[in-house]
């Protein structure tokens, strides 16, 4: 359609609105800041996108990003788009035999992992490109450390439509823009990543280099930061800061919690910090399958949900034989909307299930009230049979999350003569020197959980292996403790 433009001219046109305005402002680890000017981000931009193809990447291919947050990390991804290519961004921390898995699924004309890339090209023509429609967007890795390696590749061709680029929050009421988005998030994650796409509409980025609570306190008091998207973790995390009571969350105009199911007494902290209508949760994911949202008002009235399908999508949850339940029942849960069919597999991961209307299933479990808003009991893999009954560890997690000794939490389950599987608690404590005991677990979750949901066996860790995602196998950590 004539309004939609190449990825790479909107860069060049918010460059000659913008110019010397703040694009990006990175915060590295060691406490500095540096900042590019959109004048600056599409010049150099130009420059890498000129080392790409000095590479021999054009129109159509993919190219893995294996850096950390940074600037060079931004205009990599920018460059790509410039020269028609497709960015992939890619964890940095992959032992070797992951790695190899993943770049062999990628078939990427070229991986970036090294920075002196975008250094080097410092010396090339900052002159524009010749314009040019990446075919695919971008794409997105997604795999736990036992599982098969696979990409999400957005089928979308990398065009930005001003009609379809408003603000999350916009299906609430007006927001004021161009926003302040900060990112606390790895850009290889869909919640980082979209910190880019926002920039697409012409938003300011504040980008960490890495997840630190505190200071993405101290960012938001000093450069206004209008919002973030974050992890249940990282809001945990940032909820806990000993001082966060006293600080200046006023530029917040909305918070979004996406990724995972988020424990209520985490919502009503973030409705009391940032006020009802400022907190907004949503469940979907990277494939595009539809959204679900709710803000901190609505939640008030349906608490638990995860929303109303927002943007003309649709939700419905089924039982094995594909029919549909009536509110209050659990099944898996199917997502239509415009989206839906915006992606493909890279790699051996096998189609979703989808119904002849269209309606896909990513494999959670939930049901719908009486008023259509939607509830995430789990995933279904994640689902622990105990005894011949369900145990979501979605539910237990939250339950011990509250617990004052505890600082995260992983349930899983494992293998168990009498049981089949057992529920065990995995924890990290706030005080190392003062773990809490299985006593003090077991009777925290007896109050709050029915029996069969009471973790048999905790076990107290020094801290549990997240991702800078804030993401967490629950298959290695089986496989560590025995299956």
């Amino acid at each position: 359609m004539a309004h939609e433009v190449p990825y790479g001219r909107r860069i060049a046109d918010l460059a000659a609105e913008r110019g010397d305005e703040t694009a990006v402002l990175f915060a590295a680890m060691d406490g500095s800041e540096q900042s590019v000017t959109w004048r600056e981000l599409d010049r150099r931009s130009n420059q890498v996108a000129r080392a790409l193809a000095d590479r021999g990447v054009g129109t159509g291919d993919r190219v893995g990003i294996e850096l950390r947050n940074s600037i060079e990390l931004v205009l990599v991804v920018l460059g790509a788009w410039k020269v028609g290519a497709c960015p992939v961004p890619m964890r940095w921390d992959l032992p070797d035999w992951e790695r190899s898995r993943l770049v062999d699924v990628l078939g990427g004309r070229l991986v970036v992992s090294d920075p002196g890339l975008v250094k080097e090209s410092a010396a090339l023509s900052p002159d524009p490109m010749p314009e040019v429609v990446p075919p695919n967007s971008w794409g997105i890795c997604s795999s736990g450390t036992t599982g098969s390696p696979k990409i999400i590749l957005l089928t979308k061709p990398g065009v930005f439509d001003p009609e379809t680029a408003a603000p999350f929050a916009a299906s609430w009421g007006e927001v004021e823009t161009p926003q302040i988005v900060l990112v606390p998030a790895p850009l290889y994650h869909t919640n980082g990543f979209s910190g880019i796409t926002m920039m697409l509409s012409g938003d300011s980025m504040v980008l960490l280099e890495r997840f630190d609570a505190a200071r993405i306190i101290d960012l938001v008091e000093r450069h206004h930061v209008t919002t973030f998207t974050a992890t249940p973790t990282m809001l945990q995390r940032i909820a806990r800061l000993p001082d966060i009571g006293q600080r200046d969350l006023r530029s917040l105009r909305w918070v979004l919690q996406g990724a995972a199911v988020i424990p209520p007494s985490l919502v009503r902290d973030w409705i009391g910090l940032v006020g009802p209508q400022r907190f907004i949760m949503a469940y979907g994911m990277t494939e595009q399958l539809g959204l679900c949202a709710l803000r901190g008002d609505e939640w008030l009235r349906h608490p638990g949900s995860v929303g109303k399908p927002i943007r003309e999508g649709e939700v419905r949850v089924l039982d094995s034989s594909g029919q549909d339940l009536p509110p209050g029942e659990i099944g898996e849960i199917y997502l239509r909307s415009p989206t839906s069919g915006s992606f493909t597999y890279l790699g051996m991961a096998a189609p979703l299930p989808t119904t002849e209307e269209g309606f896909s299933t990513a494999g959670d479990l939930g049901w719908l009230d009486a008023d259509g808003y939607l509830y995430v009991a789990d995933r279904r893999v994640d689902m622990i049979i105990s005894g011949g009954a369900n145990v979501y560890p979605a539910e237990v997690e939250s339950a011990l999350i509250d617990h004052p000794a505890v600082a995260d939490v992983v349930v899983v389950g494992l293998a168990d003569g009498e049981w089949g599987r057992r529920v065990h608690a995995i924890i990290e404590p706030r005080d190392p020197a003062a773990p809490p005991s299985r006593e003090d677990i077991v009777g925290w979750a007896k109050q709050r959980l029915a029996p069969y949901k009471v973790p048999k066996t905790v076990e107290v860790v020094e801290s549990i292996p997240r991702s800078e995602a804030t993401k967490v196998s629950r298959q290695a950590l089986v496989a560590e403790r025995g299956g």
